[in-house]
């Protein structure tokens, strides 16, 4: 067998770095090059440096004294290899991965391409899935699929227009967008829809009533089109989760709605024979979820919006196309005085939202389409009114002159910055800041026990107030807790009684919540009421006065019978008891340190209700401690003398 001749050795080189396969070259030439595997990396960044590819391009000779002068590793001393015999290795690993070295420097057709993590071939083109939705309704994005894709030399600077279907499941998204990928692969051909007995392929669909598509996934391959004005923009296709299957949360169907409409240009609303009001709620609430997860609110923060309207039953009163469409959907999105305001704000949501909208009447592909459980897409198989109109549709949807090229806040985005649009995004709903959305019954059965809460509470604050409001007299503590209890009952009972959404289950709660709010209602109202009580207030003084008059008894009968140090005690006690009456009044006269004068409240209460003693003087001392600088401030210290004035009284 003839030897297929070596290519030149530079030319060789430049294929491995024009490949993307530098970190695989490194792997395989340590060993050959007598390094230990450990430092294939640093022989990695050796291949990999624009100084080695700029020497290997010019001069090749030079390769070995610059890599033994500019890198200090251990295993490289010494590193004296001609690029001849880097080159001899190289061929020879190309040989063993089958990798067939041809003439022109380049490699047969049966190419691999490797990634920095990991080795993966070169595939067809196929739907990937960038957005996944675990088991626990979490997210996650493959940012390396979607680097792969969109970061390709080819497209990554390429103004970037990112079309997507989304809707509810098993309403044929993934079906529409494979005759989209048609339409793509061929759209210089008059018969792009192809043979009729061709089975579709592309995204993966199938029949049934069990979902197919799950997070977003977009096509591997980015098309590249030139636009009428001869700008060459990169095309994006999206097929998306359908929504309210029913392994889906609310917030995954959002979710995932949302951030297709966040990243695409065009956004297809993919809608079964009508469009009913629950649908422009729907599209109401994912949009929103969308724009509130958006950093500023732009005026229209979304740009194109196609209600494609599937299976159309009444060609009689819109006819299908765009033209009908158009028609149909001004009647249905019209505002009209008449309408009760929670229509018309849908409608005015839904125009503040997108920068264009229009819509597409489709007919039904048939019953062979939709009886059929062996059906793969062949075109013989559906009626020739549904050809008709797609063969409408799809150049109506991708042809040049209609494609969108993505804007946020008046800026084309690139394949590039799409990217970093796309991992913000995500991360925004990893993360807790954005409320749940909730399902039309939770919200409603939300509001009608927070409206029984409300009603409940409200009738104790009423009749409370006329026991104890306002110019009510004092009333004794124990009546006040009678009432207090009596009237808490019969909230509680008024809540029970009213008829709520969502069950006992549901409502226990909020129950619990009432029952809170009105005890501290009722301790609001046992201060109100204290504040009534002359004695009371009188309570603080009257404790201390007689605190000296006890400590002025005791501290006379000591000295008088000879007892001087506990008598010395009671004085001291008496005369700190003073000071804190006359700080107290000073308090309740200036109503400055309030704090302090809370603290001695605080204990005189203890003494009064006969509690712990040690708790009274404890509070006393922390009072005393905290606010010390008022005993500075009383009595302030001597000036220390200087030093000079010191020395000449001591001689």
């Amino acid at each position: 067998m003839q030897e297929k001749s070596r290519p030149r050795p530079a030319l060789l080189l430049q294929t491995w770095f024009r490949t993307e396969s530098v970190g695989r070259l490194g792997v395989f030439l340590c060993p050959r090059l007598g390094f230990s595997s450990s430092r294939s990396a640093n022989l990695t960044t050796i291949l990999g440096t624009k100084a080695f590819q700029g020497i290997l391009f010019s001069d090749p000779e030079q390769i070995s004294g610059h890599c033994s002068s500019t890198f200090e590793f251990d295993d490289f001393k010494g590193f004296k290899t001609s690029v001849e015999e880097v080159t001899a290795e190289v061929t020879e690993t190309a040989r063993e991965l089958e990798l067939e070295v041809e003439p022109a420097g380049g490699f047969s057709e049966k190419t691999y391409e490797w990634s920095s993590e990991e080795e993966e071939p070169v595939k067809k083109a196929g739907p990937v899935q960038v957005l996944i939705v675990k088991d626990d309704h979490s997210f996650d994005l493959d940012e390396t699929a979607l680097n792969r894709i969109l970061l390709s030399e080819a497209v990554r600077d390429k103004e970037v227009v990112a079309v997507s279907v989304a809707g509810a499941f098993r309403k044929g998204k993934s079906f529409l967008m494979d005759f989209m990928l048609r339409y793509m692969y061929n759209q210089e051909s008059v018969d792009w829809v192809g043979d009729y007995n061709e089975p579709l392929t592309g995204f993966s669909w199938r029949g049934g009533s069990e979902r197919e598509t799950t997070g977003i996934q977009i096509w591997s391959e980015v098309f590249l089109i030139n636009k009428p004005d001869g700008k060459k923009v990169a095309v994006l296709l999206m097929d998306t989760q359908g929504t309210f299957d029913s392994q889906s949360t609310l917030r995954d169907s959002a979710t995932v709605f949302a951030l297709s409409t966040m990243i695409s240009s065009i956004q297809v609303y993919n809608l079964s024979q009508n469009v009913q009001e629950d649908d422009l709620q729907h599209l109401q609430l994912f949009t929103e979820y969308g724009r509130l997860a958006m950093e500023e609110i732009f005026l229209k923060p979304f740009q194109s919006l196609i209600f494609l309207v599937r299976d159309w039953s009444f060609p009689y009163e819109f006819s299908y196309g765009a033209e009908g469409g158009s028609k149909f959907l001004e009647k249905r999105l019209k505002v009209s005085g008449n309408q009760h305001e929670e229509l018309q704000n849908v409608r005015k949501h839904i125009h503040s939202c997108f920068t264009k909208i229009s819509c597409f009447l489709l007919p039904h592909p048939g019953l062979k389409v939709a009886t059929n459980p062996n059906f793969d897409g062949k075109l013989k198989e559906i009626d020739d009114e549904f050809i008709k109109n797609l063969k409408i549709l799809i150049p109506w949807l991708l042809s040049p002159e209609s494609l969108d090229i993505k804007e946020i806040n008046g800026n084309k985005i690139t394949c590039r910055g799409l990217v970093e649009y796309f991992k913000a995004y995500i991360k925004i709903y990893q993360g807790e800041e954005l409320p749940h959305p909730k399902s039309m019954l939770q919200a409603t059965a939300e509001a009608n026990n927070l409206a029984a809460v409300a009603t409940a509470k409200d009738t104790y604050n009423k009749k409370m107030e006329e026991i104890c409001g306002g110019d009510k007299p004092f009333l004794a503590p124990n009546d006040l807790q009678t009432k207090h209890l009596e009237l808490k009952e019969e909230s509680v009972k008024l809540f029970r009684g009213v008829k709520k959404m969502g069950g006992e289950e549901f409502s226990r709660r909020y129950l619990q919540q009432l029952e809170s709010e009105i005890d501290e209602l009722y301790i609001q109202y046992i201060k109100h009421n204290d504040s009534k009580n002359i004695f009371h207030a009188a309570r603080t003084p009257a404790t201390l006065f007689v605190v000296i008059f006890i400590t002025y008894v005791i501290a006379g009968v000591t000295g008088f019978i000879g007892l001087d140090i506990i008598a010395s005690l009671c004085n001291m006690i008496m005369g700190l008891t003073l000071i804190t009456l006359c700080t107290w009044a000073y308090i309740r006269y200036s109503g400055e340190y309030r704090e302090l004068g809370a603290v001695i409240d605080q204990v005189a209460a203890a003494l009064w209700d006969q509690g712990s003693t040690n708790e009274a003087l404890y509070k006393l001392y922390s009072a005393a401690a905290t606010h010390r600088h008022l005993y500075h401030q009383a009595f302030p210290a001597p000036k220390s003398e200087s030093t000079e004035q010191s020395e000449k009284k001591k001689i």
